[in-house]
């Protein structure tokens, strides 16, 4: 990563902020659309092999179409990422950033009613899992490659083995101990949260969600137009 260490810092915490987004977006995909997740692929792949397996309770249809907008999302977010030069990727991630904003807005105006008790195939249950999947998909393509270590802001499995093989227990030297805490502390708070908010609102929640990404995003253009890289 390159930059001021004002906009290093900033990325940091802008990162961290995504994570909580990546909890609250799980929480109202896996919780309110039926057993799907729009951040976690890893997850969502098992979901889809499950289905396919036949497990009650699981769609095709549903985890397809989060894989499938994840992939857009991903090749959106590649496309800008693309054209970024090496000391430039920051400012082509945070163009990247506004996308996954302008999606997770749709879907909060989309889930606007929308209790989690519509019909299996509504159109309304497939527009919010494909909006937020094309939300997460751009944002992850950003962050992949900016390369920040510990900072993936959608899956947290090296995160947490790190924590442990890196261990002074396992004879390490617990490097970026505290990012990877904070990571994990993250995305548990925000699906912890999530949770907590669709019991009342699930258009909530993805308004919470849209509302931190935006700020996450504002404070990093803030931060490089103050650093003269805008």
């Amino acid at each position: 990563m390159t930059g001021s260490p004002t906009v290093e810092k900033t990325i940091t915490f802008a990162l961290l902020g995504m994570t909580i987004v990546t909890g609250l977006v799980d929480a109202v995909s896996f919780l309110s659309l039926g057993r799907v997740f729009t951040a976690n692929m890893t997850g969502n792949l098992l979901v889809l092999a499950f289905s396919m397996a036949h497990v009650s309770g699981l769609s095709i249809a549903r985890s397809s179409t989060a894989l499938l907008s994840f992939l857009l999302g991903a090749i959106l977010g590649g496309r800008i990422m693309a054209r970024a030069s090496a000391d430039a990727q920051i400012q082509f991630a945070a163009q990247a950033f506004l996308l996954e904003v302008a999606f997770l807005f749709a879907a909060s105006l989309c889930a606007i009613g929308y209790t989690g008790r519509l019909l299996e195939d509504s159109f309304q249950t497939f527009a919010l899992i494909a909006l937020m999947a094309l939300a997460m998909g751009a944002r992850t393509a950003a962050v992949r490659k900016l390369a920040i270590p510990d900072l993936t802001t959608t899956v947290l499995t090296l995160t947490i083995t790190g924590i442990a093989a890196d261990s002074s227990i396992a004879k390490g030297n617990n490097p970026r101990l505290a990012r990877r805490v904070e990571s994990v502390v993250a995305m548990f708070l925000g699906a912890a949260l999530g949770a907590v908010i669709i019991h009342y609102s699930i258009s909530a929640a993805l308004w919470l969600g849209t509302a931190i990404s935006a700020l996450c995003s504002a404070a990093l253009f803030r931060s490089m137009r103050s650093s003269g890289r805008l």
